[in-house]
């Protein structure tokens, strides 16, 4: 995991202020094929006034789905990883699993 978020460019690492990353075993039981998830407040929704004193955004990996995706293989898992953190980081910055598509994102 902190190879692929090492891997990002320094402008997006310095912005990913109160974002923590974890990692967690199994995604929840209605979406078994996850791979992460963010939760939080994006950036184009954050105001100065409104956004002080708030909990930390997550970026939750799932390790059971993304070994599952890269078949086990550890070069596999580390591909997987990336664009899963990449795909998650774009939420962060407020990016729709809309707009990623019409990009050619996934």
């Amino acid at each position: 995991m902190a190879e692929a978020l090492d891997g990002l460019p320094a402008w997006v690492l310095e912005r990913l202020e109160n974002v923590e990353v974890v990692v967690e075993d199994r995604p929840p039981r209605d979406e078994p094929d996850l791979l992460g998830r963010y939760h939080g407040i994006p950036l184009t929704e954050r105001y100065d006034s409104s956004y002080a004193g708030v909990l930390p955004d997550t970026i939750t990996l799932y390790r059971r789905p993304i070994e599952r995706e890269a078949g086990g293989d550890e070069d596999e898992i580390l591909r997987v990883v990336t664009e899963t953190v990449i795909h998650e980081v774009a939420h962060f910055f407020g990016i729709s699993d809309e707009r990623l598509r019409e990009l050619g994102a996934y």
